[in-house]
């Protein structure tokens, strides 16, 4: 079919459990296991949090569809980056991979530097300053490391992880009802006089409070589009990409409402809301049927679930400065292949970069940044449906969205939303996203200028007919 063809070199090794175990173990990190404390506090009531979760569920599947159908249409390594390119031309495309390229980095660090606090939580908090400094460093090694082999081993890694993810939801969520002596009259209690360590009050209850919550379950739920840059890997993309990111997103929705009920069951929302910042609802919960020592059990879970998330970050991630190598678009050694298949260059350069933002601690002032440009990106990939829709109603598409228009515009204005929030409720935020983006341009006009183009970025075979 047009456009399905992988780039050179790249092999579709992955089939449907591991396309979908990547996207599970970049999805279920550690937010479920947290967050229902601060959305408690935000909302009050459990059927006000399920709901939440439930809403922010659905937005998510609703962009799930979105890249269904682009992901099928463009099954190529690099994703969004593809799509945007279709739709606005490569200096977007450019634009895009660019900050997608520098956010990479903090987004490694980030999740290296959290499964060391798990790390140490695990051991009582007894871990020395330097180990506390140099793991994270040692994590991202070996996660790069791990990524030198074969898509074919990540994706058989990223199942093992995600395994270990549904595992820990399981037994927290399937132990509260089975094991625990629990209440549903705790449904119809409200949490709004709870301790809310940390919660503004600006953030507590009305529609500023509904607004913090779904900010927090769209947290949860962020990593659901990153199967998307693995397009060129993907068996049977055209199947295997809608099955991938529709299922995965299904699933997802009910384990989080699962384990979200479960806490409720076991605890009272005043106490739910009264959870010590520094733990987690999760733990709390399990305690009460598992006992105290079930808190080192969840630590190691949660550390394991924090590596799932930074080794599928790095490899679906790294295949974004692959593709604007082979484009011309970036220096040309990051689009080498090793033997099998893998972008180890592209690979090697991020998990030095992600070293360097871990011990220089500035990972953080990266990562707010970088969420608001993922937001930019994900407004554009679904106007580019649309675009190409329009201009090209006849090209091959193996999977349509369902419900379109609407389902698709939903997201879009959904995201448009939160994006004008952002710049009015965290403008230093915005407008330093806006700053990552805009560097991006004289860089763009030199590659674009000089650059070794290795594989045409172009989308001409899309065209009608």
């Amino acid at each position: 079919m047009p456009g399905a063809a992988p780039s050179r070199g790249l092999v579709r090794a992955l089939t449907l459990v591991p396309a979908t175990s990547v996207l599970l173990a970049n999805i279920i990190g550690t937010g479920v296991f947290v967050k229902a404390r601060v959305m408690t506090c935000n909302v009050g009531s459990p059927e006000m949090v399920l709901t939440v979760w439930l809403v922010a569920g659905l937005l998510t599947l609703a962009g799930a569809l979105v890249y269904a159908e682009l992901g099928a249409m463009l099954p190529r390594s690099g994703g969004e980056l593809h799509f945007i390119g279709a739709a606005f031309g490569r200096r977007w495309a450019f634009l895009y991979g660019w900050s997608k390229t520098v956010g990479l980095g903090a987004s490694v660090a980030a999740a290296a530097i959290i499964m060391v606090v798990f790390l140490n939580d695990l051991t009582g908090g007894k871990l020395p300053t330097l180990l506390l400094q140099t793991l994270p460093l040692l994590i991202i090694g070996s996660a790069t490391a791990i990524n030198f082999a074969s898509v074919r081993s990540g994706g058989i890694t990223a199942t093992v992880l995600t395994a270990v993810k549904i595992a820990l939801v399981l037994l927290v969520g399937l132990g509260a009802f089975l094991l625990a002596d629990g209440s549903w009259d705790n449904f119809g209690m409200h949490g709004a006089a709870g301790s809310c360590e940390g919660v503004p009050d600006s953030a507590r209850l009305g529609i500023q409070g509904f607004g913090a919550a779904m900010l927090g379950a769209l947290w949860g739920y962020n990593g659901w589009a990153v199967i998307a840059a693995l397009g060129a890997e993907v068996r049977d993309p055209g199947r295997t990409l809608p099955r991938a990111l529709i299922g995965g997103t299904l699933l997802v929705i009910i384990l989080y409402l699962l384990i979200n009920a479960a806490y409720f069951y076991v605890l009272t929302p005043l106490e739910v809301a009264s959870v010590a910042e520094s733990s987690s609802v999760a733990a709390e919960a399990a305690s009460r049927f598992f006992g105290p020592g079930v808190a080192a059990l969840m630590s190691a879970g949660l550390m394991l679930s924090a590596f799932g998330t930074l080794h599928t970050t790095l490899l679906t991630g790294t295949r974004v400065p692959f593709a604007l190598a082979r484009g011309g678009l970036l220096p040309s050694g990051l689009a080498w292949l090793s033997g099998s298949g893998v972008p180890t260059v592209a690979v090697l350069v991020t998990g030095i970069w992600s070293v360097v933002l871990a011990a220089s601690g500035t990972f953080d002032i990266l990562t707010d940044m970088y969420i608001f440009v993922l937001s930019v990106f994900f407004a554009m990939s679904t106007a580019a449906l649309f675009v190409l829709r329009r201009r090209m109603p006849n090209a091959t598409r193996p999977y349509r969205v369902w419900g379109y228009p609407f389902v698709p515009a939903l997201f879009l204005l959904v995201t448009i939303y939160l994006l004008v929030n952002t710049v009015f409720a965290t403008p230093l935020r915005a407008f330093a996203g806006i700053g990552l983006i805009a560097i991006g341009l004289p860089l763009y006009e030199y590659f674009a200028r000089y650059g070794r183009v290795l594989e045409a970025m172009e989308w001409t075979e899309l065209s009608d007919g």
